[in-house]
């Protein structure tokens, strides 16, 4: 349960501001994170914030209503390091929504045996995170030793870095891992560098190449609404390659640290300004989920 000496997050809008245009039917919000204060679903002992309250019922329905007014079918669940490697509030929330149009990604750590990856399967996650960002339980060469048993399984790994400063030491090997590399939040790129920054720079060719894919996310952690200052990072993204782009809102918005709490309409209507082109709105929004997720197209 919540603990009063840990900071609490805040709530976002119920509901978010409506999008100025819609999506195309069957888009995907590739990334949301699903927390509950419940007992079934145990809060890890190093964690920065409690999640703001509410029971799993109570955050079901905040983010069906987040879906609804975004004009998002479908989602996937992010795993958040608040719980650790218990995946048990995922697992649950994509039960919940169903099999069908919904997925998780999930967090193990080095030493993750057949049975876990296996049981990940089972519970309709499809990825393992690493986050390098805010410290995490699986490092990059627990990845690469798992990779031949992911890639078996059908799994796929997700990244959270800082491209300036990590990008250099990961490229090559992300390039050679038997199984996609998907970079959230824009690879957290450096604003103030530039976006011919090396770190970028090589997360473009890697893009270009086909060999990792990237969230258009979390743009409001390194700038403030209406997210100007990105638009350059995501139009770089896009132009470099359309079909290895993906959209999604970060619900809730947890461990934001001083970045201000965004709206979910308002994050889908910068990501509308950027990409104007309703083919390429359409392969990001839905082919390319549906790609990588394994939802019908």
């Amino acid at each position: 349960m919540a603990d009063p000496a840990i900071p609490t997050a805040t709530l976002p809008a119920d509901p978010p501001k409506p999008p100025d245009e819609l999506p195309p039917p069957g888009a995907c919000d590739t990334h949301a994170h699903m927390v509950a204060l419940e007992d079934r679903f145990p809060l890890a002992s190093g964690r920065v914030e409690d999640p703001a309250p509410g029971d799993f019922e109570t955050w079901l329905g905040r983010y069906r209503r987040n879906l609804e007014t975004l004009g998002m079918e479908r989602g996937v669940i992010v795993h958040s390091i608040l719980y650790g490697t218990d995946n048990a509030v995922t697992a649950a929330s994509v039960a919940a929504l169903g099999r069908d149009n919904f997925r998780g990604i999930g967090l193990v750590t080095d030493e993750a045996d057949d049975a876990t990856l296996d049981g990940l399967v089972a519970d309709g996650i499809v990825g393992v995170r690493l986050n390098y960002v805010h410290g995490g339980v699986l490092s990059f060469d627990g990845i690469r030793a798992m990779a031949p048993r992911l890639a078996e399984r059908g799994l796929h790994v997700q990244m959270l870095i800082n491209a300036d400063r990590h990008m250099g030491e990961l490229a090559d090997a992300v390039a050679e891992l038997p199984v996609p590399v998907v970079f959230d939040h824009l690879a957290w790129p450096d604003l103030e560098a530039g976006t011919g920054e090396a770190g970028f720079q090589q997360l473009l060719r890697l893009l270009a190449e086909g060999r990792c894919w990237v969230k258009l996310t979390g743009v409001y952690r390194f700038c403030p609404a209406p997210f100007l200052g990105a638009d350059d990072w995501l139009a770089a993204l896009v132009a470099a390659n359309p079909e290895r782009c993906l959209w999604g809102s970060d619900w809730p918005y947890i461990m934001r640290g001083d970045a201000a709490m965004p709206d979910a309409g308002e994050l889908l209507d910068a990501f509308h300004r950027v990409v104007t082109d309703s083919g390429t709105r359409r392969r990001i929004l839905v082919d390319n989920p549906a790609a990588l997720y394994g939802f019908e197209a």
